[in-house]
């Protein structure tokens, strides 16, 4: 059982000790420093707040300890109920808010939940901005409204349908294609509210939805991570059906990943690649993923003429070089797009427009689209940490170890050779190192993750 303080937000397992885990107190402690900074970011007479959640059987408890402790320090709250990750970044601007929270763990099983902090922009706190919070948590400082000036709570569950019309607003989003091409498609949102969000979005498009657990119960019908050995029953339904592809995404709507028509993976990592490749054939521009993304997007962008550039890992780290490139698209591999045209943030919705809108235009099966793209094969592995190991000890050895490569630490340690990389970071969300490799075929990649696990485990005598 966990509890991940972070600059990011607060994450952990529900239940059990007090500091150890989310429990009632702990996420009451953190709303309340969250509210104490918005308060203190600028002196006004009213602040409000965006609170949103995903479907986790803890969401509606955790929700209610949240809104009502920044109802206690005087801060109007708009509850979206039941809504997904961007739709809450959305409606943050939009309300003319001051900051915005996410109740989710994204793609952590069920017993975890997180508040994901944002600021008025409806943007991932950064670095700065996460440890002030961080610090108020820890000092006890939080001073409480008084009766006659406590917050109110006003319900909005529109805002799923109103960053739907925001979408289909966009000029990239080929409408009229998308509902000449009467695609037939299959829907996986693992019981979470992208079972609210994606029929609707494809029902305005004129796609006909095939739904695959699309109650938004909580209750995961498999490991919420759209990997490929989770996607059994999507892949199969996909090719029983018959139809043009399935999409799948995680519990809070930011990561979206497709199937082909034949029922293999599309590829996570090539979500970002296809929609970029959309994106950059009509408005030219520079294009930004983390350093642990496909090599893909960059061979993609420079086929179009265009410059790449790979951030440290983390959504605040590619928004934040993203706006230094005046980038036009940017993402992250694990499904992630993030489309500026929009707002600053990882949309599932806006990536299965742009993907749409690609597909009607070229004609094509999603099979002949993700052959015609350059062929990398990743490994995504992990080791689990314990409190003994020095991960930054670890790390070094690893950098000294491959000193005669071209080497990069903005973020853990990076390895790239002629054919093939590997990244080695301690993870934000989970107790554990990552280990991503990629590589020409999956048997090299693999061969190469499974290389450099011996190796760390020989470095940390484990």
């Amino acid at each position: 059982m966990t509890l991940i303080k972070s600059i990011s937000g607060i994450r952990g397992t529900i239940g059990g000790q007090v500091g150890d885990n989310l429990t009632p107190i702990d996420a009451v402690k953190f709303a309340a420093a969250y509210g104490t900074w918005i308060k203190q970011q600028r002196n006004k007479e009213h602040y409000k707040v965006v609170v949103g959640r995903d479907a986790r059987i803890s969401g509606e408890m955790i929700q209610s300890l949240v809104m009502q402790t920044l109802v206690g320090l005087g801060i109007h709250v708009v509850d979206l109920r039941l809504s997904t990750t961007p739709t809450v970044e959305v409606a943050v601007p939009m309300e003319h808010a001051d900051g915005g929270i996410i109740l989710t763990a994204s793609h952590n099983p069920k017993q975890w939940n997180a508040l994901k902090l944002l600021n008025a922009k409806g943007e991932f706190l950064d670095a700065n901005e996460g440890q002030k919070i961080l610090d108020i948590a820890e000092s006890n400082t939080m001073r409480f409204a008084d009766v006659d000036e406590l917050g109110k709570i006003t319900i909005n569950d529109a805002y799923i349908d109103m960053h739907i019309d925001e979408v289909l607003n966009l000029p990239l989003v080929n409408t009229k294609a998308i509902e000449r091409s009467n695609f037939k498609v299959v829907v996986d949102a693992v019981n979470s509210t992208g079972g609210i969000a994606i029929p609707r979005l494809l029902d305005r498009l004129g796609v006909h939805a095939v739904k695959l657990y699309c109650d938004p119960t909580g209750h995961f019908p498999h490991n919420p991570e759209p990997l490929k050995e989770h996607l059994t029953d999507l892949s199969n339904l996909v090719v029983k059906e018959g139809a043009d592809f399935g999409i799948v995404v995680d519990p809070d709507v930011d990561r979206l990943a497709f199937v082909c028509n034949d029922g293999e993976m599309f590829g996570e990592e090539y979500t970002l690649v296809a929609c970029a490749d959309y994106v950059l054939s009509k408005t030219p521009g520079p294009t930004v993923s983390n350093m642990s993304s496909t090599r893909a997007l960059r061979d993609v962008t420079e086929k179009h003429g265009q410059t790449y550039e790979a951030s440290a890992v983390g959504e605040v780290n590619v928004v934040a070089l993203m706006k230094k490139n005046k980038a036009v698209i940017g993402g992250e591999g694990n499904g992630g797009i993030i489309y500026p045209e929009l707002h600053y943030g990882r949309d599932a919705l806006v990536g299965v427009a742009l993907f749409l809108s690609l597909l009607a235009e070229k004609g094509i099966s999603t099979r002949k689209l993700r052959d015609s793209y350059p062929s990398y094969f990743m490994s995504k592995k992990k080791i689990q940490l314990t409190p003994q190991l020095d991960v930054d000890a670890i790390l070094k050895a690893m950098e000294g170890r491959y000193s005669n490569e071209e080497i990069t630490t903005i973020d853990g340690v990076k390895i790239d050779f002629e054919d093939s990389w590997v990244h080695l970071r301690k993870s934000n969300t989970e107790p554990i190192i990552r280990i991503y490799t990629e590589a020409k075929s999956q048997n090299m990649a693999d061969v190469l993750a499974d290389k450099i696990i011996t190796e760390i485990k020989e470095v940390a005598n484990i």
